[in-house]
């Protein structure tokens, strides 16, 4: 387990190394909080598009980065130990005696 934990760890750092490059090297969209604070280009009307392989590289990378995280937690998950059951006490009861039977079956009349 331990050397598909390292795989799956290497994988993943990779993965985040690789999108945050991608990242970094796209242009930027234009508004959000650089605008608000007055640092909008003059360009603003005519802001470029980010390039389509970045914008699905991103993606993908995002996507591969949750799934091989969701991977290494059902691999190298250890199941948890249940709480030991509480046994009950064994009742131990000796088996009823039976009652000797009777070798007349007609009742007898109590004397007088």
């Amino acid at each position: 387990m331990d050397t598909i934990f390292t795989l799956l760890m290497v994988l993943i750092m990779i993965a985040s190394i690789l999108l945050t490059i991608v990242v970094m090297a796209q242009n930027p969209k234009g508004g959000g909080l650089s605008s608000t604070f007055g640092g909008a280009s003059s360009a603003q009307f005519g802001v470029q598009r980010t390039n389509d392989f970045m914008e699905k590289a991103t993606w993908t990378l995002g996507a591969t980065i949750i799934v091989l995280i969701l991977i290494s937690v059902v691999i190298t998950g250890k199941p948890s130990q249940a709480a030991p059951a509480i046994q009950q006490p064994v009742k131990k009861e000796a088996p009823a005696q039976s009652a000797p039977a009777s070798q007349s079956t007609t009742p007898v009349a109590p004397t007088k």
